[in-house]
């Protein structure tokens, strides 16, 4: 039931919802959760990240595609608590990504929050607008989908 959704997720719960673990979860804190519409996730983003070490020596920038892959862990997260998924082993894989755009670089010290709209939902198939922002600064936008697959990648 949708009543029952949490309004925050801290990283012990989130890591109930997805399956993301070092190195390849980004995403520290949900917020503002409202079941099957939207979420915001906060990606404290430290130099002692290891995409860092080779994007690039001496000018650490977040890498585009861990900045989408955090706003669909936001996304799984919120789907995850929406549909009663927690502790499941459900998996979420991306099915598409249109129009991304990068606005701003994201660099060790930023807070990166992650807005992301369901545009479309279902059993399996979501839509999901998304923008990472740092402060008022648009970083970067995205639309994406993705499938939930319930079974945890064994059906």
């Amino acid at each position: 039931m949708t009543s029952d959704v949490p309004s925050t997720a801290d990283i012990q719960l989130i890591q109930q919802c997805i399956p993301h673990r070092y190195p390849f979860l980004l995403v520290d804190r949900v917020e503002d959760i409202r079941a099957k519409e939207f979420a915001k996730g906060i990606k404290m983003v430290t130099m002692n990240e290891p995409h860092f070490q080779g994007h690039f020596p001496g000018l650490p920038i977040m890498p585009g595609v861990t900045i989408i892959e955090a706003m669909a862990q936001t996304s799984a997260v919120m789907v995850s608590l929406s549909l009663g998924l927690v502790g499941s082993g459900a998996v979420v894989y991306f099915m598409g990504i249109d129009s991304a755009k990068f606005r701003r670089k994201v660099v060790p010290g930023d807070v990166l929050e992650l807005h992301v709209t369901t545009i479309r939902g279902g059993a399996k198939v979501w839509k999901f607008d998304g923008r990472a922002m740092v402060g008022d600064q648009l970083a970067c936008e995205a639309t994406f989908m993705a499938m939930i697959d319930v079974t945890g990648g064994k059906g």
